[in-house]
């Protein structure tokens, strides 16, 4: 048996997150089990959504987040890694400009992905396998910026859509009656031809969504109990949100887009259940930094750097 671990930097639109993973080898099998989960409320999407780049000073919080993720991949003895960037560094136009200063300041290697990849990513993970029966479902990521849908049928994907439409942008009211008609339409044509579909959810909101119901992993989320949730959590106060549901002061306002966006999907493809895998992002980018390994890439190798070569503290 072999035990090493293999990290993962997801720079998302409204947190940015390093997953390190315990990967166990032995002869016939590979598992990947959770070491540790750090995350940090660096917000980017709302500059980036709003202004179309992201400031000097919220530059300067993500790159010191970066060089704090280096050194803890450095000191967990982190054997490969694959850094991600999502939707608001896809649309901030300095976002190649801030990946050279996370090279340079950090000595991380950041990519940013498309929303497709995202999606291939996340579902790489298999968490279908975690429920049973679900022969034909829609694969739903709400992130900050954008929402992915990807239509699954015998196992098999058929097809994947990138929205413009995620929480940060439904909260700060970029989001269009055209950006919410272009999803309607292609998740109406989707239920045209399924009478039999189930969604798996994944994100930050849909994942805290399943804890508060206190359901047994396995056990969906039906749009009643939901649309409950979205109408009881709206009329409370961003304090109290905090306060009453101990929410996170960057999942607190967030939440309530997310839930809107969630019953818009399920209204629109006819879908009555959410399974919850809470398998996201993360643990894909952990999957694909293992695999990249083997492969023989070295890029991602933890660097070692003195005090002359980069400016990291």
């Amino acid at each position: 048996m072999n035990i090493s671990r293999y990290a993962a930097i997801d720079i998302g639109s409204n947190a940015v997150r390093l997953l390190i993973s315990n990967v166990i080898e032995n002869d016939t099998e590979v598992f990947y089990k959770k070491s540790s989960l750090i995350r940090v409320p660096v917000r980017l999407g709302i500059e980036s959504f709003m202004n179309g780049s992201i400031s000097e000073e919220t530059s300067d919080r993500l790159v010191e987040s970066m060089k704090g993720f280096y050194h803890l991949m450095k000191a967990n003895q982190v054997v490969h890694y694959k850094g991600c960037a999502t939707s608001a560094m896809r649309d901030a136009s300095n976002s190649q400009e801030l990946i050279q200063r996370i090279k340079k300041e950090a000595g991380i290697d950041i990519e940013v992905i498309s929303g497709k990849l995202e999606a291939e990513i996340i579902f790489s993970t298999h968490m279908e396998a975690l429920f049973t029966g679900l022969d034909n479902f829609l694969y739903v990521d709400v992130g900050g910026g954008s929402t992915e849908i990807t239509l699954f049928d015998k196992g098999v994907s058929k097809k994947s859509k990138s929205f413009n439409i995620g929480t940060l942008r439904v909260l700060e009211e970029t989001v269009t009656e055209k950006d919410w008609l272009k999803m309607e339409i292609w998740l109406a044509e989707i239920a045209a031809d399924y009478n039999d579909l189930s969604i798996i959810g994944s994100g930050g909101n849909i994942n805290k969504m399943f804890k508060m119901s206190m359901k047994e992993l396995g056990k969906p989320l039906n749009y009643k109990y939901l649309a409950k949730q979205y109408k009881d959590i709206s009329a409370l106060s961003y304090e109290d949100r905090m306060l009453d549901l101990d929410l996170n002061p960057d999942r607190a306002d967030v939440i309530v887009p997310a839930l809107e966006i969630y019953l818009n999907v399920m209204k629109w493809s006819k879908v009555d259940n959410v399974y919850v895998p809470k398998i996201g992002l993360s643990d894909g980018i952990a999957r694909y930094a293992y695999k990249e390994y083997h492969k023989g890439s070295k890029s991602h190798k933890i660097p070692v750097f003195s005090a002359k070569d980069s400016n990291i503290d």
